[in-house]
């Protein structure tokens, strides 16, 4: 549990208490005691009623074993907080919110790492690692190979995380990179990293254990053989910090080449075999088929009439879809045809009315002609 795990698996309690202490208990990996001072006893003893015996979560199995405790009694290397007079100048601050350790107002969490803070502050800290020095709560767990469960001799592969053990082993990594072709392996002990293909190490930066922080293996001078003792990098720190950001920028950038082009290696390769697995699939399906149908002739007259409608299928849809294609150019004729025989009637119709009106026109001077006579 994160030190925000147990807040939340206290509650409402976290208000009565004044202090808390995280204490490592000899002998036993990721199991802790931690000392709790509440403001007043039957606030103990409703916390002793309550958690005793109380499983930590439903899907495990670890309980909390509740203690009282008579007496308590500090070394010289632990500074408590308390210990310190509200007056003083020196009155510690809490980290995270940078206000003042004081119990009257919130409760006091100190860490194994002897960092206190407040009990509403640490809550907020989702992490187990320490705000302050970043020391991790929880150990990692040991690593064994994947194959044959061997914890010696451990690589991992930084392109997949696959863990095998090495060459002296079984030599279950290097079976990893000859049926993968991923070439670069981590060595766990010691965190280099080795090319199988050109057979070497290729690691430039190992993390050192005693600050966590990236080292470049094996650094020498360039300016002298006998290492940077008497050349001018050795007084200058600007020239110093800027020669080891330059190296520091070429190799992440050689790492992020030397990455990109295993990922496209990688690519290329499970492409090459998803495709031998599709034409494999195709194959067998197609021998399968043809083997059903050579055992039963039924099936193979019913094939025969399949493929026939089939290809009849594909003549009329051919036909529909040219028939669709020309659809529009179809339309576009015939408005166009009854356009013109729309003017072709109404031209008619004018010639009618015309001749109508000459016809009048002859009736009426024969008329008067025969009226005269």
């Amino acid at each position: 549990m994160t030190y925000a795990d147990f807040c939340q698996f206290c509650g409402s309690f976290v208000q009565h208490m004044l202090e808390m202490r995280i204490v490592r208990n000899d002998g036993m990996e990721d199991c802790y005691s931690i000392l709790i001072r509440f403001d007043e006893q039957k606030a103990a003893d409703t916390f002793y009623k309550h958690f005793n015996g109380r499983r930590f979560s439903s899907l495990e199995d670890e309980t909390c074993n509740v203690l009282f405790a008579a007496d308590v009694h500090y070394t010289g290397s632990i500074e408590r907080t308390q210990s310190i007079p509200a007056s003083s100048t020196e009155q510690p601050f809490c980290p995270v919110c940078l206000e003042r350790l004081d119990q009257d107002t919130s409760g006091i969490l100190t860490t194994i790492c002897n960092h206190s803070f407040h009990c509403s502050c640490i809550s907020k800290w989702t992490d187990s690692s320490c705000p302050v020095c970043r020391y991790c709560q929880q150990q990692p767990g040991n690593s064994t190979c994947s194959i044959c469960q061997s914890p010696e001799n451990l690589w991992m592969c930084v392109i997949c995380g696959f863990v095998g053990c090495g060459r002296y082993k079984e030599a279950h990594a290097i079976r990893h990179w000859k049926e993968t072709q991923h070439c670069y392996a981590l060595e766990l002990e010691t965190r280099r990293v080795w090319d199988y293909a050109g057979d070497n190490y290729v690691h430039r930066l190992i993390q050192s254990k005693t600050d966590g922080k990236l080292v470049e293996l094996n650094h020498h001078c360039h300016h002298d053989i006998d290492g940077c003792c008497s050349c001018e990098c050795a007084t200058d720190p600007g020239f110093s910090e800027t020669l080891a950001n330059s190296k520091v920028e070429a190799i992440v950038n050689e790492y992020n080449e030397l990455l990109t082009l295993q990922l496209e290696n990688q690519k290329m390769y499970f492409e090459s075999l998803l495709q031998e697995v599709e034409e494999e699939t195709d194959r067998e399906i197609k021998e399968a088929v043809e083997k059903s149908l050579c055992q039963n002739p039924r099936l193979m007259k019913l094939k025969v009439r399949l493929d026939k409608c089939i290809e009849e299928k594909k003549f009329l849809d051919d036909i529909n879809d040219n028939l669709t294609r020309n659809k529009d150019i179809w339309e576009a004729k015939i408005s166009e045809i009854e356009e013109r025989e729309k003017r072709k009637l109404k031209m008619k119709d004018e010639k009618i009315h015309e001749l109508e009106e000459q016809l009048a026109t002859l009736m009426a001077s024969i008329e008067t002609e025969n009226a005269v006579q």
